[in-house]
């Protein structure tokens, strides 16, 4: 083969792809719906645990130097300070330590800016897909504003709503939407402000509370070292503070303002200890506040039209985020499809088998990770009911079909 692989979606799971196709040799083209790298935001920190090594496989030192760059706080992962506490939010009390393990918690945001290097030139930006047809040695991808590429493989990395799954799966391409709200937001804080938070975990924590099962989360999403303020006199933090709670039939799923929003995490924080209280007060009433929609989809069975149109990362696999694993999972899809597409593009074999062998492993994996995603999710507000066997306190861990 020798016509480009054609990428849909230049997130983080499509331009890791795109990364190890180029330092393979291998041709290929990145189409992205934004109109540019910052059309919108791209979400908080996510972390890197057990991806890692597969990471090292594909990138450079030069780009895991650079990931390392973009860490929340550089200090706190190297030292192995964060334990991933999970405490009682009525009284601040740590219930279980998750066992840390080699970590990156980084901004998603800026993630996705290193892995831009070296291949922007090859994202075609506002392209947004509207179907795929098959050629006698290839695919056509046609976009809605009516241009057309010509490739060897489409594969669809475009995210939780995907449309490259829609035209797979016509008919089972919709998300699994589950009974919880979540909503969260970005604070500024100062030292004396974020030092009782810090003093919890310096890098993140999450909890339940007792009585009403809300779930909190806590991270940091950036610190003075990172962002210019360490040794000023005002040295500045940037927090995530996530709140979920579970809904049920007949609940008002009216669209909240921003400020809605916020006046209901301000509420729920009233039964919090007071360190977390005066967190979730501290938000400012003009902050924005999103609501994630809380949805996933467990890799079920897709035509790939012999070998020819595949997904990875969240089209394949949406998932929650209550065990930190979809991008992990999405990073190792990538890792898997290009060396799958070296051997294709490297010597004759068969297309169809190699894409089938690719999508097998990769289905047996994270089905199986969905669910126990879903699970977490669950757990995260059943405080009586949390164990050490919990999904959202087990270890997080690759569990593979094969190696």
């Amino acid at each position: 083969m020798d016509k480009p692989v054609l990428i849909i979606g230049a997130g983080v799971c499509g331009l890791t792809l795109a990364q190890a196709l180029q330092r393979s040799g291998i041709p290929f083209e990145v189409f992205e719906r934004d109109e540019h790298v910052s059309s919108r935001g791209q979400g908080w920190a996510i972390t890197l645990h057990w991806a890692l090594p597969y990471l090292k496989k594909m990138f450079s030192e030069q780009t895991m130097t650079d990931i390392d760059s973009v860490q929340v706080d550089p200090d706190a992962d190297r030292d192995g300070q964060g334990k991933f506490v999970f405490i009682n939010l009525k009284t601040l009390e740590p219930r279980f330590r998750i066992p840390p393990s080699q970590r990156r918690r980084v901004s998603r945001e800026k993630l996705r800016r290193v892995l831009l290097h070296g291949v922007s030139h090859k994202v075609n930006w506002n392209k947004s897909l509207s179907s795929i047809s098959q050629t006698p040695d290839g695919v056509v991808a046609t976009f809605e504003d009516g241009s057309q590429f010509e490739g060897s493989i489409v594969v669809g990395a475009d995210g939780t709503n995907s449309k490259t799954r829609k035209i797979l799966v016509p008919d089972n391409h919709k998300n699994i939407r589950l009974p919880v709200k979540f909503v969260g937001s970005a604070v500024k804080m100062t030292s004396s402000q974020v030092q009782p938070l810090r003093a919890v975990d310096p890098l993140l924590f999450q909890g339940c509370h007792p009585e009403t099962k809300d779930f909190l989360w806590v991270s940091m999403l950036d610190t003075p070292g990172v962002n210019g303020t360490k040794d000023t006199e005002e040295e500045l933090y940037q927090v995530q503070i996530n709140l979920s709670w579970l809904t049920h039939p007949g609940d008002d799923d009216t669209k909240l303002s921003d400020a809605a929003r916020l006046a209901d995490m301000k509420r729920r924080a009233q039964r919090f200890h007071p360190v977390l209280r005066d967190a979730v007060q501290s938000i400012p009433e003009e902050s924005q506040v999103l609501e994630i929609v809380l949805q996933d989809w467990p890799c079920y069975d897709w035509n790939n039209r012999g070998g020819r149109v595949t997904l990875i990362g969240d089209a394949a696999h949406a998932m929650t985020m209550y065990r930190g694993e979809a991008a992990n999972h999405g990073m190792l899809d990538a890792c898997r499809l290009w060396e799958t597409l070296e051997g294709v593009y490297s010597r004759e074999v068969d297309l169809r088998k190699e894409i089938d062998g690719f999508e097998a492993e990769m289905r047996e994996r994270t089905q199986a990770a969905v669910l126990l995603s879903r699970q977490a999710c669950y757990d995260a507000h059943d405080w009586a009911g949390l164990n050490e066997n919990s999904a959202v306190l087990k270890k997080r861990a690759i569990y593979e079909a094969r190696t």
